[in-house]
């Protein structure tokens, strides 16, 4: 089981902007590590994008869940993991995250925030410290509601875009992704088995692990 990434954001109209986040790509190739970074970074943006206030949805790709909370007052929170990690668990360290954060950062800063403004500093901890499920309270109130909550699921990326959107024209207009990021997607995406190519990245890392 493993976390890979831990963000938060706020959900503007019609972008989404990064406020702070943590990632863990030690498990990849040291060359595309930065890569593998900036198409976390897009991912979690897109996916907050697409989602609606007051849900929580998973995205699966492959062998990898994005965990989505969007909370009422647009501040969202994206968890992307790899699909033995508990989904409960996920939306729990979420749910942690979200309230600690609205909490210590004034709501004034979300709407125009960015990593380097930010004041936040935990998410390095609680990505580190919940890479073992067993760190989350399993007879937390959070995990309670969360068993009455519906959680939307989408079988793949694709789903989240909209009639006639592709991802290729998504990522040629990204202001996250660098040039190289740009390149390893055009090569992916035209691989075999590819998948969704910012996700089929981290897997065609995944078998250059150091």
């Amino acid at each position: 089981m493993k976390l890979y990434s831990l963000s938060v954001l706020y959900k503007g109209e019609p972008k989404a902007v990064l406020l702070k986040a943590a990632y863990d790509v030690s498990s990849f190739s040291f060359f595309q590590r930065s890569s593998v970074q900036e198409f976390m970074t897009f991912t979690s943006q897109l996916i907050v994008e697409r989602s609606a206030k007051g849900s929580r949805a998973s995205v699966k790709e492959q062998e990898y869940l994005c965990h989505v909370y969007v909370r009422n007052d647009s501040l969202a929170g994206v968890v992307i993991a790899d699909s033995e990690y508990p989904s409960r668990v996920a939306f729990t360290l979420l749910e942690k995250v979200l309230d600690e954060f609205s909490k210590q950062v004034d709501r004034i800063e979300w709407p125009v925030g960015s990593p380097a403004t930010i004041h936040y500093t935990a998410l390095d901890g609680h990505l580190s410290r919940y890479q073992n499920p067993r760190e989350a309270d399993p007879m937390s109130k959070v995990q309670a509601e969360l068993d009455e909550t519906k959680i939307i699921l989408h079988n793949t990326m694709e789903s989240l875009l909209e009639r006639g959107e592709k991802l290729d024209d998504l990522v040629s207009k990204s202001e996250v992704l660098g040039t190289q990021s740009k390149a390893f997607y055009k090569t992916v995406s035209t691989g075999p088995g590819s998948g969704h190519p910012s996700l089929g990245l981290y897997r065609m890392s995944l078998r250059d692990v150091q």
